[in-house]
């Protein structure tokens, strides 16, 4: 029998992705359709591509909770073309007329919520990199809903107010640590690091992650660990703070996402 905490748990994560996407649905839903072609900080990509590229992370997690044939199928798409798969499956969305791009991405959205409701909430899903279970895949939906949602709203010009469903891209943030590492093809630094991070809003809240005696350690507000991690903001515009060598250096190349490391942001480019 699944454990009531970790299905509550999932629930809430679940409830948290789907307010992360009309959040992001209420910047885009009533642009005009001249407006989707404007440019974004991620290089060549305009907002049709930002919601393109969710649209079709939402499909590919579809799949893999519903149809796990189909899905080896688009993991064998990607590693015939490991370095542009991402890009061309943004761009053929982009392609689409933007009020057709908008319906298939809210379509996307409610069938992949729904599809989480449904997952067994101790199974493992397969998915690009280790499998993993429902509540992750939702809060990576997240993580990658929000960070786009950043380009998205740096290209409108717009705001947004941080929020505590940030709690969950820090938590990506951490505990990819040593993939941030791994992917450079660097050593991880031997044990873990003490990581404090002052959550949005008024309150002394602070989010706190390892020991609390680690040597190494990074304190700063969320919402700038956040944006680092997505590498949506180069860390010299961030009010965050590295003791030791080795957080020092993790700050310089810490990303919350799986693939390739990407060239980041430029100092003063973001927001």
């Amino acid at each position: 029998m699944p454990d009531p905490s970790a299905v509550e748990n999932a629930f809430a994560v679940f409830a948290d992705l789907r307010e992360e996407g009309r959040e992001l649905d209420s910047l885009v839903g009533d642009l005009p359709a001249p407006d989707w072609a404007r440019p974004t900080p991620a290089p060549g990509w305009s907002l049709a591509h930002q919601i393109a590229h969710l649209h079709w992370t939402d499909r590919a997690s579809l799949l893999a909770l519903t149809d796990a044939t189909a899905f080896a199928g688009l993991v064998e798409e990607a590693l015939k073309a490991p370095d542009s798969f991402v890009d061309a499956g943004a761009e053929e969305g982009a392609a689409l007329a933007p009020a057709e791009l908008l319906a298939r991405w809210r379509a996307g959205r409610g069938a992949l919520d729904e599809a989480l409701a449904a997952a067994s909430p101790d199974t493992r899903f397969p998915w690009y990199g280790p499998p993993m279970k429902a509540a992750s895949m939702a809060s990576a939906r997240l993580m990658e809903t929000w960070a786009h949602g950043q380009d998205v709203a740096d290209a409108l010009g717009v705001r947004r107010v941080p929020t505590a469903r940030l709690r969950h891209v820090a938590r990506i943030g951490v505990r990819a640590r040593d993939y941030a590492y791994a992917v450079r093809g660097l050593p991880a630094p031997a044990g873990e690091f003490r990581v404090e991070l002052t959550a949005p809003g008024t309150g002394a809240e602070v989010w706190t992650y390892g020991p609390e005696d680690a040597p190494q350690r990074v304190t700063g507000p969320a919402h700038d660990f956040c944006l680092l991690v997505t590498q949506r903001v180069h860390r010299a515009d961030l009010a965050l703070t590295a003791s030791g060598p080795d957080a020092d250096r993790w700050l310089d190349i810490a990303q919350a996402f799986a693939g390739p490391a990407g060239p980041g942001r430029t100092p003063g480019a973001s927001l």
